[in-house]
């Protein structure tokens, strides 16, 4: 940042002395207004594609680095597009055989590891990748992607082991880079969400060079292909990123869908991105500080918090007049997020008592919680699947509602009758603000209505996701930004294979489920998939891992000034897209 502060102040000097006052005002417009500002609510845990998988790291990974495939911005539904690779894939052997071309020329981001040379991107860099998500020292969360469904991959898991030096010398026979332009991924079985994968941080290539100079730690670096590249980290305060001047040539869609013509999201088509010249992600954990930097347009766009939301949008559900006149803007659009609350399966005490768990689904007054915590935005769950993807069923119901007196039965027959011998629970807080400390205390208060103790445990988001992963917690939040819109993605997160530090973080484990899911995850969207989806649901709602609790429904706003602007909870690569004036 201070580099580029530096530059600017010199570039202005120059120029008031070549040109004049007049010259002057043009210059301090054109270049103070270059750079985007985002508020995080919490600390970026880390920088690693491999590793990350959580909405404050997305925001930022997606902007350097960059995946075979991405979603076309100003489509809906959405439709996959090829970004670093040359065209679809060729797709042969009854769908397990996907060949790949990739584009020529894509330079990388200078790295000391590249030895002042210049860095293009191989084929080979995406199996690097991949093979980082199999090595077990990465510890990543992506393994689940793969895991059994490319040919050797789970013997080279296997082999490899700790050794690094085993991971750079043996190979995965179901990937081959034939040239350094020509990706082939051979599968075990067809595999449809194929494409998903590829559009995922998780498959971002990294070069050997990297991976040999950092030890394979790659959590506080980036070295990508993207339009932006990382200048600073300042820990629990900002992360700046700078344009990457030798960024190949991209340009901005030049057809949409109806809203995009709608609002004049089509004024830039054709025109090469990025617009921007840099990124400043403020670290604002606090849900005021963040709405009076918003305010004071210190940062250019922001989601609603709960505290704020009658002052920003009336009871029919517009503008308010004042954020108007300080020309602000209102975006609301559809989400596939949603939230529940989760148990450790593993836990002797609340894991392995299935009364005990309906007796909590029975004591929280969801209704109440929402409105309360979304002001009656979010839509109440009633399926472990979120609106939007095939297969979701707007009539079912879930086997539990807010009824205390059921509650304290179902306590009584797991043999804790009024509470009495039911140890302290220990409920975890997913973050330090003041509205994730307000939900776990109305989850503590509604639970002592029927005698249930608990105990809230403060976290940052980083030391949260710790405890997830090392499978410390008992009783928590737990949520889901869907990777893409296919039951799939929502069904992976119960199966047993995915334990963490996968994204079961539940440890869920079914026998039945899983077998169901070896079935759906390779069939398309058809009947015989419904029927699979409405077998697993109701299996999941017998055993209770998760109470589910609401959808979410996506409140931002953003100040004139910012350009192009469409939120998605998929398209986390949007900022490229972007322009300020």
């Amino acid at each position: 940042m201070m580099i580029k502060q530096s530059f600017i102040l010199f570039l202005f000097l120059t120029l008031t002395l070549l040109l004049g006052s007049s010259c002057l005002d043009k210059s301090k417009k054109t270049s103070s207004n270059q750079t985007l500002n985002i508020a995080l609510r919490g600390e970026v845990p880390t920088l690693d594609p491999a590793s990350a998988y959580d909405t404050l790291s997305a925001s930022v990974i997606y902007q350097c680095y960059e995946t075979l495939y991405e979603y076309h911005y100003l489509k809906r539904p959405y439709t996959l597009k090829p970004l670093l690779a040359d065209g679809m894939p060729l797709v042969e052997n009854r769908g397990k055989r996907y060949t790949i071309k990739i584009k020529k020329g894509i330079r990388y981001h200078d790295d000391p590891s590249f030895y002042g040379k210049v860095r293009y991107l191989k084929a080979q860099d995406f199996i690097n990748q991949i093979k980082r998500l199999a090595f077990i020292p990465t510890k990543s969360s992506g393994w689940w992607l793969f895991d059994g469904k490319i040919v050797g991959i789970n013997k080279f898991r296997k082999q490899a082991g700790n050794d690094l030096n085993a991971f750079k010398r043996l190979t995965i026979s179901g990937l081959q880079a034939k040239d350094d332009h020509t990706l082939v991924i051979n599968l075990t079985q067809p595999y449809p969400q194929m494409l998903y994968a590829l559009a995922m941080s998780f498959t971002a290539p990294v070069p050997l060079e990297i991976i040999s100079q950092y030890n394979n730690l790659l959590n506080d670096r980036i070295v990508g292909t993207g339009p932006f590249k990382l200048g600073e980290w300042v820990r629990s305060s900002k992360i700046v990123l700078q344009r990457f001047e030798h960024y190949h040539e991209s340009y901005y869609p030049s057809i949409g869908d109806r809203l995009s013509n709608d609002n004049n999201l089509l004024h830039d088509a054709g025109k090469k991105i990025p617009f921007l010249q840099g990124i400043v992600f403020h670290v604002m954990k606090e849900d005021q500080t963040r709405w009076l930097n918003f305010q004071s347009q210190k940062i250019d766009l922001s989601h609603i918090d709960k505290d704020n939301f009658q002052n920003a949008v009336n009871p029919d559900g517009q503008l308010s007049q004042s954020l108007k006149n300080k020309k602000i803007h209102l975006q609301i659009s559809p989400s596939l997020t949603y939230w529940w609350l989760s148990f450790n399966m593993k836990d002797k005490i609340v894991g392995t008592n299935l009364k005990l768990r309906q007796a909590i689904a029975h004591a929280v007054d969801m209704d109440r919680y929402l409105s309360l915590f979304t002001n009656n935005i979010g839509l109440k769950a009633n399926s472990i699947y979120p609106p939007g993807i095939f297969g979701y069923d707007p009539a079912h119901q879930l086997p539990f509602e807010y009824n205390l007196e059921k509650a304290k039965k179902l306590l009584a027959e797991a043999g804790y009758p009024d509470g009495k011998g039911l140890p302290v629970l220990r409920y975890d807080v997913r973050g330090a603000s003041p509205t994730n400390r307000q939900q776990a205390e109305y989850i503590k208060s509604e639970l002592s209505k029927i005698n249930i103790r608990t105990k809230v445990t403060l976290n940052s988001f980083p030391r949260f996701l710790e405890k997830v992963r090392s499978g410390q917690l008992q009783f928590w939040q737990g949520g889901w930004a869907m990777d893409y819109p296919d039951a799939e993605n929502s069904l992976q997160l119960l199966t047993t294979q995915n334990h963490a530090p996968g994204p079961n973080s539940s440890f869920y484990t079914n026998a039945q489920f899983d077998r169901y899911f070896e079935q759906l995850k390779i069939i398309p969207n058809n009947k015989k998939k419904l029927e699979l989806m409405r077998k697993m649901e109701q299996i999941i709602q017998q055993d209770l891992p998760w109470i589910m609790q609401y959808y979410s429904k996506n409140y931002f706003l953003f100040h004139e000034h910012l350009k192009n602007y469409r939120h998605s909870d998929v398209i986390y690569n949007y900022m490229k897209y972007l322009r300020k004036e």
